[in-house]
């Protein structure tokens, strides 16, 4: 079989570019169903976008490599092409866009779109091997058992990164960077879990709250989650991809509070009363309990003089903790590093060096924050690729 484009991966960023390749493409994929992701994310509703996308909301060896395809292909239009199917859409905190209904009606949309194109997608296809000689890429393809011999001018890996493995996430892009000497950033798991040895907070499992989380590189206020396993929430997630292992953190647990006026004003009328029992009228009661064994929350409230009160609300603002490391590729929503930009044209997504080898979306070192980032740089990267492929024809 002769065809001009292979897209390796139905997810979001292969099912884009096939939706602007021009035709005369095949989309492969060895799951049952296209865009797993997709349908996933966002407790279902898939969280597609957000309104306020900059290249500052994303880590790469080279941070100016993801700005020309976020450029030329923004989240207005991708909000635009999910207005012209009807589907219906919100915003929640921090810009973050949902479908009011299912995240299968992205996923529904990209299909439509790719086979309006005149794209084939086959599902349930794995790659057993791959050759280039003559300026073509020759694949063999395993399909319904039996072998698809498949040759194409251009090949776009659209894999993903190592994520999610019992979705079915492999480190194939990686595999082929290698056997076409692309370099690699080490990658490692990205927007996922801190765990703590010793179920150190497994008291406090399903205790939320706002919260400030920082380390040296970066910073982060939205809510922390306390787990059997150690801490989630979007500012956890938020932060494990500006954190090493071994490294400290620190929990800022009244970032909007000004908890020292309150107690020292509580202290007039509420004094005979039990430090902890006022502290946990602003923090959750469970945490204060916690809390009390990891610093000095005991006596009644008039005992404490308005230094004591100042060191607890210091300590409250910092407290200083260090992961024994993540869940890793289990539970992780991204990968960091992966196929290096520099192998890469920002503008194209095609490897310097090898004709008609395309790289987008997740396989490359390029990584969004949490809250719909990492699905406008699958859209637009994917955009990017495609209209080059268009262009090639």
């Amino acid at each position: 079989m002769l065809i001009n484009t292979v897209i390796l991966g139905a997810g979001a960023a292969g099912m884009m570019c096939a939706a602007h390749a021009g035709g005369d493409c095949l989309v492969v994929d060895h799951a049952k169903s296209p865009g797993e992701k997709i349908r996933i994310s966002g407790g279902g509703r898939s969280n597609f976008t957000n309104l306020d996308v900059t290249p500052q909301n994303y880590l790469s060896q080279n941070p100016h490599f993801c700005k020309s395809a976020l450029a030329r292909y923004t989240q207005w239009d991708f909000i635009s092409l999910v207005d012209s199917y009807g589907i219906a859409w919100h915003e929640k905190t921090l810009g973050q866009l949902f479908c009011d209904g299912s995240a299968k009606q992205i996923v529904a949309m990209l299909v439509d779109e790719l086979s309006k194109a005149g794209a084939q997608l086959w599902l349930q296809t794995s790659l057993k091997d791959l050759q280039y000689s003559d300026g073509q890429y020759h694949l063999t393809l395993l399909r319904e058992g039996k072998s698809r011999a498949v040759t194409c001018n251009n090949l776009v890996l659209a894999t993903g990164g190592k994520s999610i493995p019992k979705m079915g996430a492999t480190g194939l892009a990686y595999d082929i960077a290698r056997q076409f000497d692309l370099p690699l950033v080490e990658t490692r798991p990205g927007l996922v879990p801190f765990t703590f040895p010793e179920a150190h907070f497994a008291t406090l499992a399903g205790t939320a709250l706002p919260a400030r989380l920082s380390n040296t590189r970066a910073s982060f206020d939205e809510a922390l989650l306390f787990t059997h396993r150690g801490l989630s929430g979007p500012s956890v997630l938020q932060l494990s991809s500006y954190w090493r292992e071994g490294e400290e953190i620190s929990v800022n647990l009244i970032p909007e509070t000004d908890l020292f006026t309150l107690l020292r004003d509580q202290r007039q009328t509420q004094g005979r009363r039990a430090l902890t029992n006022e502290v946990a009228r602003h923090l959750p009661g469970r945490l204060v309990e916690f809390l009390a064994a990891e610093f000095d929350i005991s006596g009644r409230l008039a005992d404490q003089s308005d230094v004591a009160l100042q060191e607890l609300c210091d300590a409250f603002r910092n407290w200083q903790l260090t992961p024994g490391g993540s869940e890793g590729y289990r539970t992780a929503e991204v990968t960091l590093g992966g196929i290096d930009t520099d192998a890469l044209s920002s503008k194209t997504m095609q490897a310097q060096d090898q004709p008609g080898l395309f790289v987008i979306g997740e396989a490359v070192d390029v990584t969004g924050w949490l809250g719909g980032y990492n699905f406008q740089w699958a859209w637009a990267s994917g955009h990017a690729a495609g209209q080059a492929i268009a262009a090639r024809r």
